[in-house]
């Protein structure tokens, strides 16, 4: 024997593992949007453009135009949407809303103006 050829063992080939989620439901887990709802100012006969511009400006922060064109709205069709934002920021707002007081420049004014929320249909 005198050819002698060592055995050398060969290292085997495999494809690297990945490590894969138990179900396929964990792998495409959808961020889940939370329902909108809109916040309704109502109309009254006993508050001013000026209140409302005053009230929109304080409590959402929205420009004057934009205070305006609310207070034309409510003022035309009876209701208005002020803001369109989560079920818990929707309540916070109509909340204020009826805490923001009365209209000084009216003199029969009682207290705030009113307001509701509604759901958005998307």
């Amino acid at each position: 024997m005198a050819d002698h050829q060592a055995a050398v063992a060969e290292p085997e080939i495999t494809e690297p593992q990945v490590a894969r989620p138990k179900y396929a439901s964990e792998q495409k887990q959808e961020t889940k949007k939370q329902p909108r709802y809109s916040v309704l100012l109502w109309d009254d006969a006993d508050h001013s453009y000026d209140y409302v511009v005053l009230m929109m400006k304080s409590l959402f922060r929205h420009p004057i135009e934009t205070g305006f064109q609310i207070a034309k709205e409510v003022d035309a069709s009876g209701k208005a949407v002020c803001l369109t934002t989560t079920l818990e920021h929707a309540e916070l707002k109509r909340d204020q809303i009826h805490a923001f007081g009365k209209d000084e420049l009216i003199a029969r004014c009682k207290g705030s103006m009113s307001a509701t929320i509604e759901p958005v249909n998307e």
